[in-house]
């Protein structure tokens, strides 16, 4: 599958995209900070249901910027550089964090109530920008260009492949995951594009 930045042209990411850059950073720092703290740092602030429910409800946030290992961290990183990104230069930073946080948060909190197990990642928060752009592009189906067309199916490709394979490997949250595209589904039918967009969709 081709780069989503490489399918909508003259989309330049770098200096239009600060925040992704940003929460890219953030999640490299947190994973930093495992190395240096251990199991320490996941056992006082992964998501884990009996801890949040118990009131510690900081483990909702914080577990968006802790990893399972260097695999996990790399493989989160290049998706969220790709969907934040094209979401930040189509809508702006705001957007780009209200959606990445109430996402993330209701990722985590279905992981809360559903699973049994500790889980870290940003993958709810990534699984809602998914959805959001799916959301706002089926909003606009009627006057999407061809190449706007193919980005939505390369989105619905990837939403399926994705939620396929959560399914088919263990101990990956799903919750989580569905959690957080729920809500940023959710949210794409509200969001509206920049004032003044970089290209036609």
């Amino acid at each position: 599958m081709r780069a989503f930045r490489d399918t909508i042209p003259g989309m330049a990411f770098g200096r239009r995209t600060p925040v992704t850059f940003l929460l890219l950073l953030a999640i490299a720092a947190g994973f930093v900070l495992q190395i240096f703290r251990g199991d320490a740092l996941i056992e006082a602030y992964a998501n884990y249901g009996p801890a949040v429910l118990g009131g510690q409800w900081w483990r909702l946030v914080t577990s968006m910027f802790l990893h399972g290992g260097i695999v996990h961290l790399l493989l989160n990183g290049w998706a969220l550089y790709q969907l934040a990104g094209l979401f930040e230069i189509w809508m702006g930073w705001l957007s780009l964090l209200l959606v990445y946080f109430a996402s993330g948060i209701a990722g985590s909190l279905a992981s809360a109530l559903i699973t049994s197990n500790p889980s870290v990642g940003a993958s709810g928060a990534i699984f809602g920008l998914l959805g959001a752009l799916i959301a706002f592009l089926l909003r606009r189906h009627e006057h999407l260009t061809p190449q706007a067309r193919s980005l939505l199916m390369q989105l619905v490709g990837w939403a399926v492949i994705n939620v396929i394979f959560g399914f088919s490997v263990p101990n990956i949250d799903n919750a989580a995951h569905l959690g957080g595209a729920a809500a940023g589904f959710a949210l794409g039918f509200l969001l509206q594009p920049r004032p003044h967009p970089v290209r036609e969709l």
